[in-house]
């Protein structure tokens, strides 16, 4: 699993490449939150490059949605692929999570 990061404005988006699995989970949990953690509240996750995603891959997602919202920011995500739209509707968490086709619109309304 890879991770880069840029700000946009005030936003900072996170493009995700690979599996977001348990072999995965873990890293990206730690990072998102540490990005949290250091005022970075208004985050987009950007799964263009995400080809597969488990519980665990959910679970890191949600733990940092909950620490953002916790601090009064917000997470949303940007380009699921089908594979990771599936799971994601399966699991009912596009009620929890805003969800946009591409990371520059996410961005933009997160920035208002």
């Amino acid at each position: 699993m890879q991770m880069e990061s840029r700000d946009v404005g005030a936003v900072r988006v996170v493009r995700l490449s690979g599996a977001l699995d348990a072999m995965a989970s873990g890293d990206v949990r730690k990072q998102l939150s540490d990005l949290v953690r250091d005022g970075s509240l208004r985050l987009v996750v950007d799964l263009s490059e995400v080809h597969r995603i488990d519980s665990t891959g959910l679970g890191a997602l949600v733990t940092t949605l909950k620490g953002a919202r916790d601090r009064g920011g917000e997470l949303v995500l940007a380009s699921l692929t089908p594979p990771v739209r599936t799971v994601v509707e399966l699991t009912r968490l596009h009620r929890v999570f805003d969800i946009y086709d591409d990371a520059e619109a996410a961005a933009a309304e997160l920035a208002k």
